[in-house]
């Protein structure tokens, strides 16, 4: 048996088959090996080891039993995953299977957002690649946040795998001949009015789902954080009065996507299904609408085709799909009621876009002082003519 210490961890490496004819060795080593490291931490790598008997587990019973602490097993083969989740191991011990490689050379690029790009695998896969390096926990927050909103109905996809892809991780999904909403607008501009009512009615579905109280963070919470971090970009009067507006919201336990545009809604079968959980919350619809504008109407405004590079359609398009989300979403057309629905839309929209601004690259440049000077005009401009934020 294979040991190493480094850093004050005693990592343990297991191999081949430990069963009957071998447990009671195995164990000795074991704990003659932790016996002597005498460290801090203690990690079991899984990654040659082929088989793991009733016997081979109660060895590894023993030794959480003798140094009452988690032990990590990683690298561990999906057949003795098996194992400790048919055994109830997984519960008592911080299991992780092994990840398999794989690549995205060459393979179509079906969406891109903040935090990482969607691939098309083959014809029933895709992938989600996360850009940082440091990205499990965000996988693993978005798998479990996915799987509260899939038990509440909704029709999400599942990841059902974790892999390395380079340098990084990638979820994978499997979504049997999906297209995006936004691919098939693209295919088929004469269903314009069709694909928006479809849009919008799902989009009405996540808004109808409740989830549990303390499943998900509150949106309005999310946003009064957006407004600390904008403080010293607009004025005392301003900061007091959105605060007012964002903490006067009642609370709703009701589903907000938060990044609810056509590159994250599949169609499979021809049912719609969200592929992009992780900045899930719950509040007033006006949450989800704000991200909306911001991906339809806030990034054009300065940055003449910036549509075409991110959705591969005209500023002109994205101004008629704003139009069409709030016609089939309040059922009007009164230029009035449509008005005071977009002053209080836009108003919550530019406190998150002047965020978004100013703590990424993109304040970097002509472009980003130009689009946060703009920004803070137009809150400038909407404080004091919204009297509250809800719809």
């Amino acid at each position: 048996m294979k040991t190493t210490i480094r850093n004050n961890t005693l990592t343990i490496y297991l191999c081949g088959r430990i069963d009957t004819n071998n447990a009671e060795q195995t164990e000795r080593e074991i704990l003659e090996s932790v016996e002597s490291a005498n460290c801090a931490d203690i990690v079991i790598d899984a990654e040659k080891l082929e088989y793991i008997s009733s016997a081979g587990l109660r060895v590894l019973m023993k030794l959480r039993k003798k140094i009452n602490m988690q032990i990590p097993v990683i690298n561990v083969s999906r057949d003795v995953y098996d194992i400790f989740e048919t055994t109830g191991f997984t519960e008592l011990f911080d299991v992780k299977r092994v990840m398999r490689e794989i690549s995205v050379d060459g393979c179509e690029v079906i969406g891109k957002g903040f935090y990482g790009t969607v691939y098309r695998i083959d014809s029933e896969t895709i992938v989600k690649v996360y850009e940082s390096p440091d990205c499990l926990p965000m996988i693993q927050n978005e798998q479990r946040l996915a799987k509260l909103a899939f038990i509440k109905g909704v029709p999400t996809a599942i990841s059902y795998d974790t892999v390395r892809v380079g340098g990084s991780y990638g979820s994978v999904f499997e979504l049997l001949r999906a297209k995006s909403f936004n691919d098939l607008l693209k295919e088929e501009p004469d269903n314009f009015d069709v694909l928006m009512r479809k849009f919008v009615d799902f989009l009405k579905i996540v808004h109808g789902t409740e989830m549990d109280e303390g499943s998900l963070p509150k949106a309005k919470d999310q946003f009064l954080s957006y407004l600390d971090a904008i403080r010293c970009y607009i004025s005392g009067e301003q900061f007091n009065y959105l605060n007012g507006l964002i903490s006067g919201l009642p609370d709703d336990l009701h589903l907000v996507h938060g990044d609810f545009h056509m590159k994250n809604i599949m169609v499979v079968d021809n049912e719609p299904m969200l592929i992009d959980m992780d900045t899930i919350s719950t509040g007033q619809p006006v949450f989800d609408l704000q991200s909306l504008y911001i991906a339809y109407i806030a990034f054009a405004v300065d940055d003449p085709g910036n549509l075409l590079r991110f959705f591969g359609i005209s500023d002109e398009l994205g101004k008629q799909i704003w139009n069409k989300i709030i016609e089939y979403y309040f059922v009007t057309t009164d230029e009035k009621r449509i008005s005071e629905i977009n002053s209080k839309i836009k108003l919550l929209a530019m406190i998150r876009f002047l965020y978004i601004l100013t703590s990424t690259d993109l304040k970097n440049g002509e472009l980003g002082e130009k689009r946060i000077r703009h920004t803070q005009e137009s809150i400038k401009e909407l404080t004091g003519s919204v009297g509250d934020l809800t719809l």
